[in-house]
């Protein structure tokens, strides 16, 4: 495991010194962590919203079928 360094104030401190039995490295573990996950929950967001933005809507008469047949062919007589 690593160490990581924070500054506090001295005010902070005396307070965190009140509150003994709270575990203040697991409190600041699952804060980096939650941050973390949000973050990347908001990147995955993001690329969801990009990705949608950039379909393409095909002609309504268009068939999907046809086109991989069309494909299809081209390939087999090769």
């Amino acid at each position: 495991m690593s160490i990581f360094s924070l500054r506090i104030s001295k005010e902070l401190k005396e307070k965190m010194k009140k509150m003994a039995h709270i575990n203040w490295s697991e409190i600041l573990r699952s804060a980096i962590e939650e941050t973390i996950d949000t973050e990347n929950t908001k990147n995955l967001a993001l690329a969801v919203l990009l990705n949608e933005r950039h379909l393409i809507n095909p002609d309504a008469n268009w068939n999907s079928t046809d086109e991989i047949r069309k494909w299809r062919e081209k390939i087999r007589w090769k």
